[in-house]
């Protein structure tokens, strides 16, 4: 007699069951192995977080992508799934406090939580100052800022902090950048401004002189500084995320409207840890070239003679009125790797200014 449907689907729950219990216990048993090892970082004072050894775990995940034979779920989802064992593992030693450009439900916010996973506590920061001012202080272990957009290129106010800051890079995170705009009614009847962030309102261009060319448009400190504007304000909408709409009880008017639909944002992460290498890393440095013919040439060059890939190369005024210029620069590899270190000897010798701002995983 074949079973009913309801049969069949208790059976299969009673299996479901069965492997939850059995879930719950490996979990467990990997969170008493990171108390362990909590001990023993205690004993030699080592930091609860270490970027280069996290990088090593998901790494290891991609490596081993699951085929048909293995299972359904695919390599980003079992990665989401493993960050938060791993931030709640990690929380068991201690929980790190973070600091990001504020307030609840910004870009920055969903790249803290896509890099360290939601066991830790988020700080709210009003700007990029305040978020350097509070990581030097020590109020909080990290911070997370926007620095490169795909469309509009630098976030410019970070890179000028780079060039003082103690703070390193620990890490790197990219997150696509969908924006939506927001209104309490859903609507744009009655909406008399648009505000965000001026990144955003540059992203959207396009989309608002085709849909919203009569309505004002105003720069804010985030973006969800405009979702909370438009929270209090039915004549306000805001150009946020979907994760602000919910957080502030706004109506989704339209979704998508970046002018480059695989528009992204990189962000660093930033504290005093400086990391080991992962086997899969990227040197950052500041630079800046004596007044004279050449010298730029004289700057990269050894970069090409050691083998040494560069990824990224920007320039920005050195603001002192001069016409000089800093450069960013990123490079594959980890300063302690033998090429970077020969090519690195020979850069400081010919720079003006040198910087080096950290060794950290590739995102």
């Amino acid at each position: 007699m074949t079973a009913s449907v309801d049969e069949r689907l208790q059976a299969l729950r009673v299996q479901i069951d069965a492997t939850d219990e059995a879930i719950i216990k490996l979990l467990n048993e990997r969170a008493k192995l990171a108390q362990q090892v909590g001990v023993v970082k205690h004993e030699v004072n080592a930091p609860v977080y270490r970027p280069e050894r996290e990088a090593q775990i998901f790494g290891r995940l991609r490596a081993r992508q699951p085929g048909p034979e293995q299972g359904p779920l695919s390599g980003a989802a079992l990665e989401n799934i493993y960050r938060e064992v791993v931030s709640a593992c990690r929380e068991l030693e201690r929980r790190l406090k973070v600091a990001y450009l504020g307030p609840s439900g910004t870009f920055s916010e969903m790249a803290m939580l896509r890099h360290f996973g939601s066991s830790i506590e988020g700080v709210p920061c009003n700007g990029f100052d305040e978020i350097f001012r509070i990581t030097e202080a020590g109020g909080v272990d990290f911070a997370v800022v926007p620095v490169e957009n795909s469309t509009e290129g630098a976030v410019n106010r970070p890179l000028d902090l780079l060039l003082n800051t103690p703070l390193v890079i620990s890490g790197e995170v990219t997150v696509p950048v969908e924006h939506s705009l927001l209104s309490l009614s859903g609507s744009l009847e009655g909406i008399q401004r648009i505000c965000t962030h001026p990144q955003s309102l540059a992203q959207c261009q396009g989309w608002l002189d085709r849909h919203a060319p009569g309505i004002e448009r105003t720069p804010v400190s985030s973006n969800a500084e405009a979702a909370r504007m438009a929270a209090q304000d039915p004549t306000v909408a805001g150009i946020a995320s979907e994760r602000a709409a919910h957080i502030y009880g706004l109506q989704v008017v339209a979704r998508a409207i970046q002018d480059d639909p695989l528009n992204r944002t990189r962000f660093l992460v930033l504290g005093r840890y400086e990391c080991g290498p992962s086997g899969s890393d990227q040197t950052s440095l500041i630079l800046s070239v004596p007044d004279k013919a050449g010298a730029v040439h004289a700057l990269i060059e050894p970069l090409a003679r050691h083998g040494v890939s560069m990824k990224r190369f920007e320039s920005r005024p050195a603001r002192q009125g001069a016409w000089e210029y800093y450069f960013y620069i990123d490079l594959l590899g980890h300063r302690t790797d033998p090429q970077l270190v020969k090519a690195l000897a020979e850069i400081r010798q010919h720079a003006a200014f040198f910087k080096l701002v950290g060794s950290y995983p590739r995102s």
